[in-house]
Parts: C-alpha cells; structure tokens; sequence
C-alpha cells in the first residue's frame, strides 16, 4: 500500500466515524427545512474545503523548513524571521479584510484571497526553483525574496478566516454553532495534513519548488468551486433569511465600522478572547512550527512522529474539534469559556510534559496533545465566539480583529524562538532546547486564567431571536 494511502486511511476513517456519531447525536431543532440543510450543506462543503486548502498554501513553508535547515537553503533563525514578518503581516490585514468582507460579503474575499494565494504561491516556486535546482539565487537572497513573497501570502491568507465565518454567520443559529465550531477544527486539521506531510513528501519526491506548484494549481480549483457554488446568504441562495439570535439579532441597516468597534472594544468578553487567542497563537505555531526543527536538529528526523506529523496533527486538530463543538452545544448549553477552559488545562499540562521530556520519545506525544486542546480552542474561540459576540452584520471585523490577535501571538512566538532557539553543535543537544517548551509554560498559564473568566459568557441578542 503507498505511504500516502496508509496516512489518508487513518484521517479518512476518523471523518467517517465522526460523521457518524454528529449524525446520531441529538439535533439542535431551530426550524430549518430539510431543503434549507441540504443548500446549507452544498455552501459550506466548498467553503470549508477552500479554507482547509488555504492552509496547504499556507505551512507548506513550515512543512519543509526542517529540510531546508539541513541541507543550507535556510537556516531555522532566516525561516523564523520569514515566519515572523508574515504572521505579523496576517495580523494587521486583518485590520483591512476584517471590514471588506462585512462590506463586500465572505464570497468575494474569499476568492480574492484564494486567487491571490495561489498566484503567490507560484512566485514561491519559481523563487525556490531558481535558488535550488539552478543556483540563480543564493541564501540570502532567497531568505530576502521569501521574506516578501510570505508577506504577500499572508496578506491574502488573512482573507480566508474573516470569509469562512462571514459566510457561515447567516446560515447557522447561535445554537448551531458549537459544532459548526468544531467543524472549523475539523478543517485547520486537513490542512495541516495536506500542509504537513503531502508538501514535505511532494518536495522529497519531485523537489522543493513544487512544494509550493502543487498547492497553487490545487488552490485555483478552489477559486471555481467557490465562484460556481457558494452564497453570502441563505437569501442569495434562494431561500429566506432568519434571526440567528447572536449580538445583532433585530438590528437593521448597517452600522459605521466606527460604531462597530466602539461596541467591540467596549465589550469585556470581546477583549479577553482577545488576550486568549494571542496565548492561543503563540502556544499554536510554538508547537507546530518549532517540533520539526527540534526534531531534525537532535537527530530524531526518522521518529513516527516526525514522519507522520500532518496526519497526527490532524487527527488530534479533529478530536478536539469535535470534542470541543459537543460540549459547548449539548454539555454546556453553548457557551465557549468552559470549553476553552478544560483545553487550556490540557495545554498547561502538555506544556509541562513537554519541558520534562525533551529527548524522549514522550514530548512528541505531548505537543500532539497540545496540538489537540488548542485547535479546540481556536474554533471555539476564533471560529463561533466572533459569530456570537460580534454579531452575523459585524462577522468579519470581530473575526478579523480576533484572529488577528492569533497571528500576533504567531509572530511574537517566532521572533523570541528565531532569537533564543539553540544554532551550530549546540542544537544538536536536546537539553538545550528547553527555552521551547519553558516559553510555552506562562503562556499556558495565563490562557488558562483568562479562560475561567468568560466561563459564564453568552451573547445577548438586540431583540429577542424567533
């Protein structure tokens, strides 16, 4: 059986076990017709792949970054810089695409940053092609082109979260919106795969460049499926639109974007997500980004773990996705804080298996755990809460705002790694390592405070939801 089969067989029948037990569960019955869930269904299936596929244009960089270190294409301290500028950059555009898409609707911007994506991607390759296979650009030139090209795909990648929430706010109840949470952990954890183990299997089989060819041309099909098949609202799809009981239920109209974050910035709860997704961000890509560089510099590169880091990643991203989306909607009545509560108790936990195992097998376990809580965390937080509490007519500033905060926390994490992380022989030793797993520790810890503090948090409707 080929490799990449023996990886997709595991996620494949994770999905359709998953799927199993949603369709068992209990409905949450808020009166939608049986056609309305199948249009529903046929909107959010392209949507959902194109945001999931964003992420295979996305760490595809990530995915190969242990490679390029070994061989001297790029050191772990240039790809933490790119890494860096780029987060920093996805965090800001939020500050832009977060108020387009409430302006011009998630379809638009979400092909916008799909196509944009994709033609990046392919500057990415030609970059990595000429640095590679015919010696045109040395080392620091390509960490200088990189460093600009990444920038300008996280530019684009930034439109993907603000449009995926957008589109989904009007179509699904608050009620609803726990799983549909969980759904969103469900697809950063395909990504990731595809990011993960399909881009460092495609650069090993046929060379880096097309690490970064194939996600681009997978990435303009998306463009046709969403242009040929997705719509801002159920109205735009042909049937009526209905109060969705979040924070604008009952308003009219639109408001100015100045109002807009006078309400957000006003709103306590909106602000401590902030806080937490900033943790979330930097705990997020401290594992995902940095695993793969400690791994490869210690010499544990042939590990089950290292080789199978995508598809782990993203059977654990689905297990605390669909963990997380059950017990917000049917355990706790869907509220997000006591969810992200229990996650962030898992992460501090991890953090602290991790810092008294480096050099065991154990610690890549332990991120994998980690990896689990704070995909959970992410969707309940970054995907549902922003719906909730900043309302289906505010979906993209909020979403935008919040997530934005995620990236800063992401580039925060790279710029202290790219800066404390071990070089030369020292890295060779994983003692020397602990400034990783020590980093991760407060930040854990504060996250976890922060959680119990929205514990009670639901959002309250302008007028009263039907």
């Amino acid at each position: 059986m080929p490799d990449w089969l023996q990886k997709l067989l595991p996620i494949f029948g994770l999905l359709v076990s998953v799927g199993v037990v949603l369709s068992l569960l209990p409905k949450v019955d808020v009166g939608h017709s049986p056609a309305f869930r199948r249009r529903r269904l046929m909107n959010w299936i392209p949507l959902g792949l194109t945001y999931a596929f964003l992420y295979f244009g996305r760490y595809n960089l990530s995915a190969i970054a242990g490679e390029l270190d070994k061989s001297g294409v790029l050191t772990k301290a240039q790809f933490n810089e790119i890494d860096g500028v780029g987060a920093w950059v996805y965090g800001i555009a939020f500050l832009v695409n977060g108020p387009l898409a409430d302006r011009w609707g998630g379809r638009t911007t979400m092909l916008i940053g799909t196509a944009g994506s994709a033609l990046v991607n392919v500057g990415m390759a030609w970059a990595m092609q000429r640095s590679v296979n015919e010696g045109a650009l040395g080392n620091e030139q390509l960490r200088s082109t990189f460093v600009m090209l990444n920038a300008a795909n996280m530019y684009f990648q930034s439109f993907g979260a603000v449009s995926i929430v957008k589109v989904n706010a009007p179509w699904f109840h608050v009620r609803e919106r726990g799983v549909l949470g969980g759904l969103f952990g469900v697809l950063i954890s395909l990504g990731l795969y595809f990011s993960y183990d399909w881009s460092l299997g495609i650069g090993r089989e046929f060379g880096w460049a097309f690490s970064f060819w194939v996600p681009a041309a997978v990435l303009g099909a998306c463009v046709l499926s969403t242009f040929l098949l997705v719509r801002d609202t159920p109205s735009g799809a042909g049937f009526p639109d209905f109060d969705t009981g979040d924070a604008t239920s009952g308003e009219t109209g639109s408001m100015p974007l100045k109002a807009v974050l006078v309400r957000m910035f006003s709103n306590r709860v909106i602000w401590i997500i902030i806080a937490v997704e900033f943790c979330s961000g930097f705990l997020r890509q401290a594992v995902m980004k940095q695993y793969r560089l400690y791994a490869r510099a210690i010499g544990d590169g042939e590990s089950f773990v290292y080789e199978n880091w995508g598809m782990l990643l993203c059977v654990a991203g689905i297990l605390g996705g669909v963990f997380a989306g059950f017990i917000s909607d049917h355990v706790f009545g869907s509220r997000r804080g006591p969810v992200s509560s229990v996650l962030y108790g898992g992460l501090l936990l991890g953090a602290i298996a991790a810092f008294f195992s480096l050099g065991q097998p154990m610690l890549g376990w332990a991120v994998i755990g980690m990896s689990l809580c704070v995909i959970g965390v992410h969707g309940m937080l970054s995907g549902t809460a922003s719906m909730d509490f900043g309302g289906t007519k505010n979906a993209g500033v909020v979403t935008g705002i919040i997530d934005g905060f995620v990236y800063l926390g992401a580039g925060t994490q790279a710029f202290v790694y790219g800066a404390t992380l071990p070089v030369g022989d020292a890295a060779k030793l994983a003692e020397n390592w602990r400034v990783w797993p020590g980093a991760m520790l407060p930040v854990a810890l504060v996250g976890l405070l922060l959680c119990t503090r929205i514990w009670n948090a639901k959002p309250k409707p302008r007028a009263a939801a039907h």
